[in-house]
Protein backbone atom coordinates (compact mmCIF):
# COMPACT_ATOMS: atom_id res chain seq x y z
CA UNK A 1 0.00 0.00 0.00
CA UNK A 2 1.19 3.70 -0.99
CA UNK A 3 1.21 5.45 2.04
CA UNK A 4 0.81 9.68 1.56
CA UNK A 5 3.74 10.36 3.21
CA UNK A 6 6.09 8.64 1.10
CA UNK A 7 4.68 10.66 -1.89
CA UNK A 8 4.90 14.38 0.16
CA UNK A 9 8.56 12.48 0.65
CA UNK A 10 8.85 11.65 -2.73
CA UNK A 11 10.01 8.25 -1.66
CA UNK A 12 8.17 6.96 -4.60
CA UNK A 13 7.70 9.62 -7.68
CA UNK A 14 11.47 10.53 -8.45
CA UNK A 15 11.69 12.64 -11.18
CA UNK A 16 13.44 10.58 -14.03
CA UNK A 17 15.12 13.92 -15.24
CA UNK A 18 16.33 16.90 -13.25
CA UNK A 19 15.15 20.59 -14.47
CA UNK A 20 18.58 21.64 -15.70
CA UNK A 21 18.21 18.42 -18.44
CA UNK A 22 14.53 19.24 -19.39
CA UNK A 23 15.23 23.04 -20.18
CA UNK A 24 18.47 21.64 -21.94
CA UNK A 25 16.37 19.39 -23.85
CA UNK A 26 13.76 21.91 -24.58
CA UNK A 27 16.11 24.11 -26.00
CA UNK A 28 17.31 21.58 -28.24
CA UNK A 29 13.98 20.70 -29.39
CA UNK A 30 13.61 24.62 -30.11
CA UNK A 31 16.54 24.79 -32.13
CA UNK A 32 15.85 21.72 -34.28
CA UNK A 33 12.02 23.38 -34.40
CA UNK A 34 13.94 26.59 -36.29
CA UNK A 35 16.33 24.15 -38.30
CA UNK A 36 13.18 22.35 -39.75
CA UNK A 37 11.52 25.58 -40.35
CA UNK A 38 14.26 26.85 -42.72
CA UNK A 39 14.70 23.84 -44.26
CA UNK A 40 10.92 23.63 -44.97
CA UNK A 41 11.43 26.82 -47.61
CA UNK A 42 10.51 29.44 -44.20
CA UNK A 43 6.88 29.68 -44.68
CA UNK A 44 4.22 30.11 -42.72
CA UNK A 45 4.61 31.46 -39.08
CA UNK A 46 7.14 30.31 -36.53
CA UNK A 47 6.44 30.11 -32.98
CA UNK A 48 9.24 30.03 -30.56
CA UNK A 49 6.81 32.18 -27.77
CA UNK A 50 7.49 30.69 -24.21
CA UNK A 51 10.52 28.64 -24.97
CA UNK A 52 13.83 28.94 -23.99
CA UNK A 53 15.32 30.28 -27.03
CA UNK A 54 18.29 33.04 -26.82
CA UNK A 55 19.36 33.55 -30.33
CA UNK A 56 18.22 33.40 -34.08
CA UNK A 57 20.58 32.24 -37.26
CA UNK A 58 21.76 35.20 -38.97
CA UNK A 59 19.81 36.29 -42.38
CA UNK A 60 16.61 34.72 -40.72
CA UNK A 61 13.59 35.36 -43.20
CA UNK A 62 10.08 34.46 -42.00
CA UNK A 63 7.30 33.70 -44.33
CA UNK A 64 4.71 34.51 -42.03
CA UNK A 65 4.57 35.74 -38.14
CA UNK A 66 7.55 35.01 -35.64
CA UNK A 67 6.54 35.28 -32.03
CA UNK A 68 9.45 35.61 -29.44
CA UNK A 69 7.36 36.46 -26.43
CA UNK A 70 7.87 35.47 -23.21
CA UNK A 71 11.67 33.80 -24.11
CA UNK A 72 15.18 34.96 -22.74
CA UNK A 73 16.23 36.35 -26.38
CA UNK A 74 18.15 39.55 -25.90
CA UNK A 75 18.76 40.72 -29.44
CA UNK A 76 18.08 40.01 -32.89
CA UNK A 77 20.56 38.80 -35.80
CA UNK A 78 21.53 41.50 -38.48
CA UNK A 79 19.10 41.15 -41.81
CA UNK A 80 15.96 39.53 -40.17
CA UNK A 81 12.96 39.66 -42.21
CA UNK A 82 9.66 38.76 -40.92
CA UNK A 83 6.76 38.66 -43.49
CA UNK A 84 4.06 39.23 -40.84
CA UNK A 85 4.17 40.30 -37.19
CA UNK A 86 7.18 40.35 -34.84
CA UNK A 87 6.15 39.46 -31.25
CA UNK A 88 9.27 40.66 -28.38
CA UNK A 89 6.56 40.85 -25.71
CA UNK A 90 7.85 40.32 -22.49
CA UNK A 91 11.61 39.71 -23.33
CA UNK A 92 14.86 41.46 -22.31
CA UNK A 93 15.36 42.55 -25.79
CA UNK A 94 17.15 46.02 -25.57
CA UNK A 95 18.46 46.90 -29.39
CA UNK A 96 16.61 46.42 -32.63
CA UNK A 97 19.11 45.22 -35.66
CA UNK A 98 19.69 47.61 -38.18
CA UNK A 99 18.19 46.18 -41.50
CA UNK A 100 14.88 44.62 -39.57
CA UNK A 101 12.20 43.91 -42.06
CA UNK A 102 8.63 43.16 -40.66
CA UNK A 103 5.73 43.67 -42.89
CA UNK A 104 3.13 43.65 -40.64
CA UNK A 105 3.51 44.85 -36.64
CA UNK A 106 6.09 44.78 -34.26
CA UNK A 107 5.17 44.46 -30.43
CA UNK A 108 7.31 45.27 -27.92
CA UNK A 109 5.49 45.43 -24.95
CA UNK A 110 7.29 44.97 -21.42
CA UNK A 111 10.82 45.20 -22.92
CA UNK A 112 13.34 47.66 -21.83
CA UNK A 113 12.92 49.29 -25.10
CA UNK A 114 9.66 49.87 -24.69
CA UNK A 115 10.23 51.32 -21.29
CA UNK A 116 13.37 53.47 -22.60
CA UNK A 117 11.90 54.74 -25.59
CA UNK A 118 8.80 56.38 -28.09
CA UNK A 119 7.20 54.79 -30.85
CA UNK A 120 8.72 57.35 -32.92
CA UNK A 121 12.58 57.00 -31.87
CA UNK A 122 11.88 53.31 -32.47
CA UNK A 123 10.08 54.05 -36.38
CA UNK A 124 13.83 55.91 -36.60
CA UNK A 125 15.92 52.48 -35.11
CA UNK A 126 14.00 50.63 -37.69
CA UNK A 127 12.37 52.08 -40.75
CA UNK A 128 11.62 48.77 -42.34
CA UNK A 129 8.83 47.87 -39.99
CA UNK A 130 5.80 48.47 -42.52
CA UNK A 131 2.99 48.29 -39.38
CA UNK A 132 2.32 49.54 -36.16
CA UNK A 133 4.69 49.33 -33.41
CA UNK A 134 2.59 48.77 -30.35
CA UNK A 135 4.68 49.47 -26.80
CA UNK A 136 1.73 48.56 -24.25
Amino acid sequence: MIKLIDLLENKILVPRRSPEERSKNFLIATQKKIQQYIKGGSKGDLDLGNTPITTLPPGLKVGGDLDLRNTPITSLPQGLTVGGYLNLSNTSITSLPQGLKVDDGLYLRDTPISKNNKIQQIKQMVPGVKGSIYLK
